[in-house]
């Protein structure tokens, strides 16, 4: 008996040894690395286990090799592994659509740049209309806006249309015209047909290019397959795996659910539905659509133009155009009736609003329907200018701020001119807008500007642009710092959407998004931040962009 009781003990201790050394398996561990979990304390870890696509657990090297092995180990090599980045306004499609179809006249210098480049663009491209995106007359020497005359000249017998840079102006020509039906006599509800001299000038503002984009022809499934994955190779490329879509239609948001579901497409993607009959009455009436990779449940609505196309709707008058206040796109019961409607349906309201006139009317109609404090998270998308006694209704009814920081970087040069000493003080104030709520959510706009959040991050730190202008930077006592910049790209942008659960930090449960930088934006200078590339980027524990591969 004495024996068996030693030999029991023996093994016990035996079976707790063998148990103590046996390792849990997973896909995949990442070590060596300098891993910003981007928690709720901002922890910092050095390795990671990842399995079936979600995150296990982070901790020191020692704990997760000696606990876990894998049938991939990564080492890091001392570089740092940030949350996947997302996106929480841009236009997807429509950038994939530029990329297709579109002249890139972005960054271009005059008007007879422009006018080079669709000439180019014509040759390379022939077909039934002829189509530009992304220049601003605000970057010219001559910084007016072009007219129709050189269009008509150069192309008499084709539809021309050159939108510029933030979608809410548009030149077109005079075959455009004719075949939209528009004349001096036309009258438009939202937005300007621009005349000078009792003629057309073929410039069109906000609603008024409606004209144009509702007889241009719609391109077939297989184009707009190619589009949708040309966007999400780029997408990949610059860390992006997640975005946000601002305004999409029902088709394209069935054909990204098809896509996703056959498993073509796989970026994870939030659309917020554009306010038509179509969508309310698929969406609103089944309510909240949800897939593992795709998610509607906002609705998106405008409520003025842009500043760079003195369509934002001011309080006061331009600095630069007295007389000219901008344009509201609809009378106060169009959001009104829309915004009951979405709050009895359990839908958040995502409202694009720049000038100040137009972030009150939004924040009233808000705030007559929300009450007080809630955790609806209604968007107030851009948020340029705000009236002073304004900024506090975002904390009073709990309203997030949807900002885009390079649009600060972008527009310092011409807005204070636009607006005035005194009101550009009240611009682009990221800062006072984090401090209302404690959290926002950041983006880019793209195509407005480039699709790579690693600009975002410099022009919300720096707030210059990258030749490092201008010294000390852009009213810079409204700049992020490091860390609420990294979550306004992160957990705060997926809190944007109600998504903080499943993804946007590195924690355990969550989706396994995360991607790998060549250096730390968190430590190195300034100054070079905007050098920073992605090496890989990993979606639900997959390698699904690698620099290399690339090079």
């Amino acid at each position: 008996m004495r024996n068996l009781f030693l030999l029991i003990i023996i093994g016990s201790m035996i079976f707790l040894t063998a148990c103590n050394t046996m390792k849990r398996h997973v896909d995949i561990i990442v070590h060596n690395a300098v891993i910003y979990t981007v928690d709720s304390i901002f922890s910092i870890d050095e390795a990671m286990a990842i399995n079936d696509g979600r995150f296990v657990e982070t901790g020191d090297n020692e704990k997760i090799l000696s606990e876990y092995d894998a049938d991939m180990v990564i080492d890091g090599k001392g570089l740092p592994v940030y949350p996947g980045f997302i996106d929480a306004h841009c236009h997807y499609y429509s950038y994939g659509l530029g990329l297709l179809k579109k002249a890139d006249l972005s960054g271009t210098g005059s008007f007879d740049e422009v006018l080079d480049i669709m000439q180019e663009h014509r040759e390379k491209q022939p077909g039934e209309w002829l189509e530009g995106r992304g220049w601003d007359q605000n970057d010219w020497e001559v910084k007016e806006f072009p007219t129709k005359e050189r269009l008509d000249q150069l192309f008499p017998d084709i539809p021309v249309v050159l939108t510029r840079v933030d979608g809410h102006a548009a030149l077109v020509n005079s075959e455009a015209l004719k075949r939209a039906g528009i004349t001096s006599e036309t009258l438009i509800r939202g937005g300007k047909i621009i005349i000078k001299n009792g003629k057309l000038t073929g410039l069109l503002i906000d609603n008024a290019i409606n004209f144009i984009r509702d007889i241009i022809p719609e391109i077939d499934r297989k184009k707009q397959v190619s589009a949708l994955l040309q966007a999400e190779k780029n997408c990949f490329s610059v860390g992006l795996t997640g975005i946000v879509d601002a305004c999409s239609k029902k088709d394209i948001i069935e054909l990204i659910d098809s896509l996703q579901q056959e498993g073509i497409l796989n970026l994870r993607i939030n659309c917020m539905m554009d306010s038509t009959k179509e969508n309310f009455e698929t969406f609103f009436e089944s309510g909240i659509y949800q897939t593992e990779r795709l998610k509607v449940n906002a609705v998106k609505l405008f409520a003025d133009g842009a500043l760079g196309s003195s369509g934002a709707c001011l309080l006061e008058p331009y600095n630069d155009d007295p007389g000219n206040y901008g344009i509201m796109i609809y009378e106060p019961d169009y959001y009104r009736n829309i915004c009951e409607k979405a709050y009895e349906k359990g839908f958040q309201v995502n409202t694009h609003a720049i000038g100040d006139s137009a972030i009150r009317m939004i924040l009233e109609i808000y705030g007559e329907i929300l009450k007080g404090k809630n955790d609806r998270r209604w968007r107030i998308e851009h948020a340029q200018v705000v009236a002073p006694e304004d900024f506090e209704k975002f904390g009073k009814y709990s309203v997030i701020p949807s900002v885009q920081a390079t649009h600060a970087t972008s527009d310092m040069y011409w807005a204070g001119e636009r607006l005035g000493k005194k009101r550009i003080k009240n611009a682009y104030a990221y800062k006072k807008l984090l401090d209302q709520n404690g959290w926002l959510p950041n983006g880019t706009d793209f195509p407005v500007e480039q699709i790579n959040p690693i600009l975002t991050f410099y022009a919300s730190v720096a707030r210059k642009d990258l030749d490092g202008f201008p010294e000390g930077g852009f009213q810079i006592e409204n700049a992020l710092n490091r860390e609420e910049t990294l979550r306004s790209m992160t957990i705060w942008a997926a809190k944007g959407s109600f998504d903080e659960n499943e993804r946007g930090s590195i924690e355990p449960g969550k989706y396994a998004d995360f991607v790998i930088l060549d250096q730390d934006m968190m430590t190195v200078p300034e100054e070079e931040i905007p050098r920073t590339r992605v090496l890989n980027t990993f979606l639900g524990g997959e390698e699904i962009y690698n620099l290399l591969n690339e090079e």
